[in-house]
């Protein structure tokens, strides 16, 4: 019933993720992943990913997938005691996620079916933890009182909650169900049962607390399948899934002593009560004409197989981020919360680490560290690889025309001591900081450029704009003038360029250039209110030939990362390309704000993530952006 079905699964890359999205993928479900860690090796193409903090996926990327089947397992959760720290991380991926995603999805008419990763956990305590060990395990039945034992049990409530709250009315198209799972355990997994075989194989021994405890275990197989089966049922509200068969954590234990002999385990004092708890599967197996068979007898060979052939791959270290470093940060605090959202988006730990000449830089307030770093004419590349190396910096935003030639040129050496740079090869640097180069260049591949001159004479117009032929074309510019005024503006500057004035609408485009040159997204602005050459109000517009020709641009000059083209749009129609920075522009905040996640995009190719699967979802025409200037009060 799934095939071909557009199929959403939040926290895929989990121990139920993985065996859910597997059986998915068999059945012919267009699929697409949302998980913190990265795409697991081995899945195919066709399965989408977006890899971040899902509270930062937008409603226009889930409409664009517009998914028919959603499948919320993304959580957090801590097995026993929960720590003062899990205050705060449960608040994030529990309570705000599942209410986040619901936000986005909640209106899409194509959605059918929601199904929900609930968990036992919501069932009052009393009803199967005692002081003294149990004789038999308490069959808890959906009907029966609920008093959520802890923080993650709340939450589970709560979205329960919302998603009853959320079929009460009639504008909403989807149905729901909450499988409320028991004692998951299976492969990629920390569940306790998978922790004591991966520590058997490493032949150290086992700590085993209250080993009269009774729990309902459940593989994670068998969870993909009643969740599957649930999602096409007509199951509505609240469904238990778990195995049905309580069983002590000492026959847990005695089979694994039948595959480690040798086994060394000891029993260690608690003060948490004895468990005994089942699941009652007489409403799961009504809706599904299925319960779970498998037991831990089944499951552990399997799982011993799968570890052992784990620890025969090379130990991959716990996944380190890097850090960030923006140079030149100067003021530009719109440029730093733009990556800072990225990171966010992404679930990195990474700090921003900010860089200027100036020790009394704004952007030291913004940042997380800030480094007074030297003159570039004073820099040598080993001491930017030492400070690098010191504060684990992995990527490099470069974010001044006068800095991208030097970075350019050093990026090759510095990507061999694994730090990425955000900057275009030297070749197409130079050929966009020379703006009469740049001028040529447009002429020699057809594209439509403004006639570029040292000299006035072989310009022909009836009035001029005088700017200097390297740097921010804004600085010193003379606009409209006639040709004695131009001629004597020109002696104002260090080596001035002639073009013609031609009147017409101001538009910037910004792009982002992935790796293999492609131009994976692109915004078109207006510029409506323009000081000291950047914009102060700014408008996306829709100009679909614009957008292609930018595309064409930005390729050809084999430019990579964020590109700024600036265009004028003559009464005619004619577009006249003025020039281009192959950086991110004072106002491109807009544009990532519309969609253009090039900050984002660029942390994941810098990782070796292939970005094809983060769709670019533009947003529709007419977003403003008005600049103005704000206070922050620092104790």
């Amino acid at each position: 019933m799934l095939k071909g079905k557009r199929v959403f699964v939040s926290g895929g890359a989990g121990v139920i993720g993985r065996e859910l999205v597997s059986k998915l993928h068999e059945l012919g479900a267009e699929i697409l992943v949302g998980d913190l860690k990265s795409k697991p090796a081995g899945w195919s193409q066709q399965i989408r990913y977006w890899q971040g903090d899902l509270n930062y996926i937008t409603k226009k990327e889930l409409e664009a997938f517009d998914p028919e089947y959603f499948f919320h397992l993304a959580a957090t959760f801590e097995r026993s005691v929960e720590t003062y720290e899990f205050w705060s991380e449960n608040d994030q991926h529990n309570v705000k996620l599942g209410h986040h995603l619901m936000d986005c999805l909640k209106d899409n008419p194509n959605l059918k079916r929601v199904v929900f990763a609930s968990s036992y956990l919501i069932y009052n305590p009393d009803l199967y933890q005692f002081s003294q060990p149990a004789t038999v395990a308490t069959s808890l039945k959906e009907s029966d009182p609920i008093y959520p034992r802890n923080l993650t049990g709340v939450a589970k409530l709560m979205h329960e909650i919302e998603l009853r709250f959320l079929e009460g009315f009639k504008q909403v198209s989807f149905s729901s169900v909450n499988a409320r799972i028991y004692r998951v355990y299976g492969k990629n997994s920390r569940d306790i049962i998978s922790r004591w075989i991966r520590a058997l194989l490493n032949r150290e021994p086992i700590k085993v607390y209250r080993k009269e405890g009774m729990f309902d275990y459940i593989y994670a197989g068998e969870v993909a399948e009643g969740l599957l089966r649930l999602a096409v049922s007509d199951a509505n509200g609240i469904v238990n899934l778990g195995n049905g068969k309580a069983r002590r954590v000492s026959e847990v234990v005695s089979v694994l002593k039948q595959h480690f002999p040798d086994m060394n385990h000891t029993e260690e004092e608690s003060d948490i009560l004895f468990e005994a708890s089942q699941a009652d599967l007489t409403k799961l197996q009504k809706y599904t004409g299925w319960i779970p068979e498998k037991q831990v007898e089944d499951m552990i060979p399997e799982l011993i197989d799968f570890e052992k052939k784990q620890a025969k791959k090379q130990v991959e270290e716990a996944e380190t981020f890097g850090n960030i470093l923006i140079t030149s940060a100067s003021k530009k605090v719109p440029l730093i919360e733009s990556v800072r959202k990225a990171v966010q988006k992404l679930g990195w730990d990474s700090k921003i680490i900010g860089a200027d000449v100036n020790e009394n830089s704004i952007a030291a307030s913004f940042t997380d560290d800030f480094w007074h770093m030297p003159l570039l004419s004073d820099l040598t590349v080993e001491r930017l690889l030492d400070y690098c190396k010191e504060n684990t910096i992995k990527y490099i935003i470069p974010t001044r025309d006068g800095e991208l030639l030097w970075f350019a040129r050093n990026k090759e050496r510095l990507a061999k001591a694994g730090i990425t740079i955000m900057v275009s090869d030297e070749k197409g640097i130079a050929a966009s900081l020379d703006k009469l180069t740049f001028a040529t260049e447009l002429e020699s591949l057809g594209l439509p450029g403004i006639p570029t001159s040292l000299s006035i004479d072989q310009i022909t117009a009836s009035s001029y704009v005088v700017k200097e032929r390297f740097g921010a074309g804004s600085q010193n510019i003379g606009l409209k003038l006639n040709q004695e005024d131009a001629q004597s503006h020109a002696r104002k500057l260090i080596e001035p360029i002639y073009q013609p004035f031609i009147e017409g609408k101001e538009i910037s485009v910004d792009l982002y250039v992935d790796k293999k040159g492609k131009a994976k997204g692109v915004i078109c602005r207006t510029r409506d209110l323009v000081v000291n050459g950047e914009s102060q109000i700014t408008i996306t517009i829709k100009d679909h030939q614009l957008e292609e020709l930018a595309k064409v641009l930005v390729e050809k000059l084999g430019l990579y990362g964020h590109v700024v083209l600036q265009v004028i749009k003559d009464a005619k129609e004619n577009y006249h390309i003025i020039e281009c920075n192959a950086r991110f522009g004072g106002a491109s905040t807009l544009s990532v704000n519309a969609g253009l996640d090039s900050f984002r995009w660029f942390l994941l190719e810098s990782k070796g993530i292939n970005i094809n699967d983060y769709a670019f979802v533009p947003a529709k025409a007419g977003l403003k952006m008005i600049r103005f200037a704000s206070d922050r009060f620092v104790n």
